[in-house]
């Protein structure tokens, strides 16, 4: 864990856990929706992104599929967790475009940008307790 990454917490309250190493997110691209004074874009939402939600953010100006090599941005494809701005997740969302939400890897700063029944609806955490995934 990065020591930026140790010094923050997900919306849950609990430590921040990877939202990616494969590509590699992260506003200091350390894995992590770790964020700081110098993240304006606030970088705190771990979305799971769909091909809906990569076309309407690429609609709203905010391209995250064209590779940007220079910058070592791989370009995302469907099934790829990011580190993605709070508001720009929730222009999606309030678009009625949800990108689901691994709140784990979600950091509490988002909570500043974005409510937590936002987040709590598209949440795509695995329960603690499998089992309560069988009737």
């Amino acid at each position: 864990m990065s020591e930026a990454a140790a010094d923050q917490v997900n919306v849950l309250g609990g430590a921040l856990t990877v939202c990616s190493t494969e590509p590699l997110t992260g506003f200091y691209r350390d894995g992590y929706t770790t964020s700081g004074p110098d993240d304006f874009g606030s970088h705190t939402v771990c979305a799971m992104v769909t091909a809906e939600f990569l076309e309407h953010q690429r609609a709203i100006g905010n391209d995250l599929s064209t590779p940007l090599p220079q910058y070592g941005f791989p370009g995302l494809v469907p099934g790829d967790q990011w580190a993605v701005c709070a508001g720009r997740w929730l222009q999606s969302h309030q678009a009625g475009i949800s990108a689901p939400v691994v709140l784990a890897a979600t950091n509490a700063l988002a909570l500043d940008i974005v409510p937590m029944a936002d987040l709590q609806s598209c949440a795509a955490d695995a329960p603690d307790d499998p089992s309560a995934l069988v009737d």
